[in-house]
């Protein structure tokens, strides 16, 4: 298999193979709304069934949710107090997947002390539901992937995590996860799905559904946000992965069935690595939600809020008491206190949350505490809810029942379908050394990119090797390489600033000035690749720009509305289309159940 590369030439492409009036449109299999983790993962599965699948994103890919997650593959721990011992296991077993034979480029383990407060009963209580959380991961499928937890006294607890406060545990349970680059996990399933054979299209949104005679969902009209263009897609099936946009998406099939959602808002911070001494993560209880203290590379991810979003959908943001709030709760434990200066970064992003049971007239498949499957009606298959670490089985979920009885003959492979990136990653880990001395690159450096990139770094060399001043860091940004830029635009899709800055790399919140002193050198490269002249370059400068002023100010104000107004204020690079319009450029009465904005149907 050719790894594909995702390109403005391969997105006109596949625009014009969706297009049902091109002489090379043909009707598809399926096709996928929402270019999220759980859309990328649908059209991965139907792909590798045989089936003939396009999926296109709004936006750009994991723009939404899945590139504003905690970054945890994970099973659970608080499903245990629910009893909900299936759920746990299954994402275990997903988890395992990931870090074995699907993504072991991109997912990584990392572990996290449980602080205890009491010498006795709580370290019983919360020793034995650790100990059934590594049991139920030792009933996947082969070898362990990850230690056994192990119970550390407070001298242990404080070698491992030297600025816990002295008096904020007796001593810790220390536990196996994993983290990944959310973001990167999306493009990554793409890619993978491209790579097959999918016709993938983002900034593409969907603005009407089509149907057959008989009532039954049979395409969508879809606007090119970055042309102008509307293409009518014909597919037997249409899967609905929009998360969050869920109801909204629905709204265009005029059908009264579906699936209710609601978003939740979770917000994160980022300090610099140094301001926190430990070696490991920190899982704490509060009294709303979980808290996480991440370790990554260079800096800590702490996290997150669970509060209802009742404002637009497509750029949620986090509020002076948002961070307050975990600024607060981390300093419970920690012996230097933080405060908003050392923050570097933040991000918030909406959960989608199922609400209790389906609207009138909808045909269920699969429920789950944590996803649903169902069709609101014929030829509309919406599945929702969920979480990263499952999204391959909400994948495989819904394509069986879009698929119905084919599903028995074609069953779903994805469990032993590698991601692009993950062949041959193991061995140019050993490699690793040589490859650090031929371009100057620090071991660091290569870990780096073997974990954004695995086997694909040989893809990375070979530009650098044509191109030499693409193996120097960014000046003002030197944990990327010029490469990963150009590599962004030529390889990866990215057809905008924000593309790069936000989802191929993280500066946006990895540096605390969002990225912004390298984004003349960033705008350099990706505008070479792209064909940008002087004119686009300044805009796409001066939309990030605006957008990271807009953020900065949204971060200062004290409740979301105020929040809201103050991120609305930057104008989007490609603006959605209003909700209902249809192929002519008019708006179909009644067609969005709801006025929060204009966020379009087919976001993540």
């Amino acid at each position: 298999m050719k790894t594909a590369a995702l390109t403005p030439e391969s997105r006109t492409k596949a625009l014009d193979a969706l297009d049902a009036s091109s002489t090379d449109g043909n009707e598809l299999d399926v096709l996928v709304i929402g270019g999220g983790v759980t859309g990328a993962g649908v059209a991965l599965d139907a792909v590798t069934r045989g089936l003939r699948v396009g999926i296109v994103e709004a936006q750009d890919w994991a723009s939404g949710t899945s590139s504003r997650s905690s970054k945890l593959v994970h099973g659970g721990l608080r499903y245990l107090q629910m009893l909900d011992f299936h759920l746990v296991h299954e994402a275990l077993t997903e988890r395992d997947l990931l870090l074995k034979r699907i993504a072991p480029h991109l997912v990584r383990p990392v572990s996290f002390l449980y602080p205890l407060e009491h010498k006795v009963w709580e370290r019983a209580y919360v020793g034995a539901g650790v100990a059934l959380y590594d049991t139920l991961a030792s009933l996947a499928p082969g070898n362990r992937a990850m230690p056994w937890h192990r119970h550390l006294s407070r001298k242990g607890m404080e070698r491992m995590f030297p600025d816990l406060r002295h008096d904020a545990a007796v001593g810790a349970v220390r536990y196996w996860d994993a983290s990944v680059d959310d973001a990167r996990l999306v493009s990554t399933l793409v890619r993978t799905a491209a790579s097959y054979g999918a016709h993938v299209a983002s900034r593409t949104q969907v603005v009407e559904l089509t149907h057959r005679g008989t009532g039954a969902v049979n395409g969508a009209v879809l606007a090119d946000l970055e042309t102008g263009r509307r293409v009518t897609v014909r597919a037997d099936q249409v899967i609905n992965a929009t998360g969050v946009w869920t109801e909204e998406t629905e709204a265009l099939a005029e059908a009264d069935g579906g699936l209710r959602v609601l978003a939740s808002k979770g917000v994160h911070i980022v300090v610099p690595r140094d301001r926190i001494r430990g070696d490991v993560g920190l899982i704490l209880q509060t009294e709303k939600s979980v808290l996480f203290v991440i370790p990554w590379s260079r800096y800590w991810v702490i996290g997150t809020t669970d509060t209802p979003w009742e404002q637009e959908l497509q750029h949620p943001v986090a509020t002076a008491a948002d961070i307050d709030y975990v600024i607060e709760h981390a300093n419970t434990v920690l012996a230097r206190p933080l405060t908003r200066d050392d923050i570097i970064g933040t991000w918030a992003g909406l959960r989608p949350l199922l609400q209790p049971g389906t609207k009138e007239g909808t045909s269920s498949a699969k429920v789950s505490r944590e996803h649903t499957v169902a069709s609101p009606t014929p030829g509309l298959t919406v599945v929702a809810g969920g979480k990263l670490t499952t999204y391959r089985v909400m994948a495989v979920d819904a394509v069986d029942f879009a698929l119905g009885g084919r599903a028995k003959q074609l069953p779903s492979i994805t469990d032993r379908i590698p991601l692009v990136g993950a062949e041959g990653h193991a061995v140019l880990q050993r490699q690793s050394r040589r490859i650090a001395a031929a371009h100057g690159w620090s071991r660091a450096m290569v870990d780096h990119l073997l974990h954004r990139y695995g086997s694909l770094l040989t893809e990375i060399i070979e530009m650098v090797e044509a191109d030499p001043s693409l193996g120097r860091p960014l000046e003002h940004a030197p944990a990327y390489l010029r490469a990963e830029v150009a590599y962004a635009a030529s390889h990866e899709g990215a057809l905008h600033l924000e593309d790069v800055l936000l989802h191929r790399t993280r500066l946006v919140y990895e540096q605390a000035d969002r990225g912004l002193g390298a984004i003349e050198e960033i705008a350099d490269l990706v505008g070479e690749r792209l064909g940008w002249d002087e004119a686009t370059r300044t805009a796409e400068i001066a939309s990030y720009r605006a957008r990271c002023e807009a953020e900065e100010a949204a971060s200062h104000e004290t409740d979301d509305a105020g929040a809201e107004t103050a991120r609305l204020a930057a104008e989007d690079i490609t603006p959605l289309v209003p909700l209902g319009t249809s192929a002519e450029g008019g708006t179909k009465p009644g067609s969005s159940p709801h006025d929060r904005g204009t966020a379009g149907p087919a976001g993540t």
